[in-house]
């Protein structure tokens, strides 16, 4: 949080990190398809470095994490993350969990004390769910962390009840990997009326090492402005991160 005596900004990051795997090829998705129930000695390796890129930030959001099995060696991810790179404030949300082989979740870290932090289930398989966190109250900041389902149907669902969660909502964040573009009906959808907007919508994410589909998004209110809105180019995962800077409104207070 910038407190240097001009306007107050928020830096805020999105970040599939693929459960600490650094996939650089389409064929490491076979060859290296045991990471996904295995431990590796690179893994916590890679998370040190993904605690180097999201320190600078003031709200990270995490997709693909897990939160302590087999695969990670036991370490719940978020938290491990929260500690490496000084985040105070941490939160998982366990949407598949298959026992000791895998825990798949979704996570926020916060500089910032939130003032309440819910969790809802998606609709559609089981599987899918939002991490709905509030900064400041009702009058507040609402950041809210996702990853959609593969399917069209599904997705559709999904964000439809993403715009009923958010629409009496006055400042609010949507962001994570959503798994649709631009230009998609979904978009469409969660974007109709002009309530939340999508900055730089030209700058591609997936996959890592070749970036040529927008399917990670950060969307915010319109009473909010943006500024530095980019793709962070750390190939740590078979994402790319994205970022913004969001200034905040005067007389918003975003302490608990």
């Amino acid at each position: 949080m910038d407190d240097s005596g001009g306007p107050q900004r928020l830096k805020l990051l999105s970040y599939n990190i693929q459960a600490g795997i650094d996939t650089q090829r389409y064929r490491q998705y076979l060859t290296q398809s045991w990471k996904q129930v295995l431990p590796h000695r690179d893994r916590q390796f890679n998370l040190d470095r993904i605690a180097m890129v999201i320190h600078g930030y003031d709200v990270v959001g995490l997709q693909e994490v897990d939160s302590g099995s087999l695969r990670s060696g036991f370490v719940d991810q978020t938290e491990y993350l929260a500690k490496q790179a000084t985040f105070p404030y941490w939160y998982k949300q366990v949407n598949r969990s298959l026992g000791k082989l895998a825990q798949n979740s979704n996570g926020l870290l916060s500089r910032l004390r939130p003032s309440e932090i819910s969790e809802y289930k998606l609709p559609g398989l089981p599987g899918r769910g939002v991490i709905v966190c509030n900064f400041g109250g009702s009058t507040g900041l609402t950041v809210c962390i996702m990853h959609l389902a593969l399917g069209r149907r599904a997705r559709l669902r999904q964000v439809s009840y993403i715009r009923e969660l958010v629409a009496d909502l006055p400042h609010v964040v949507v962001m994570g990997d959503l798994n649709f573009g631009c230009d998609s009906q979904e978009m469409r959808l969660l974007t109709r009326g002009g309530g939340l907007t999508q900055p730089a919508c030209h700058m591609n994410t997936f996959p890592s090492w070749r970036p040529i589909r927008k399917i990670d998004h950060i969307l915010v209110s319109d009473t909010l402005q943006v500024e530095n809105a980019k793709v962070v180019e750390y190939p740590l995962s078979d994402h790319l991160p994205i970022g913004i800077d969001v200034i905040i409104p005067t007389g918003m207070r975003l302490a608990a």
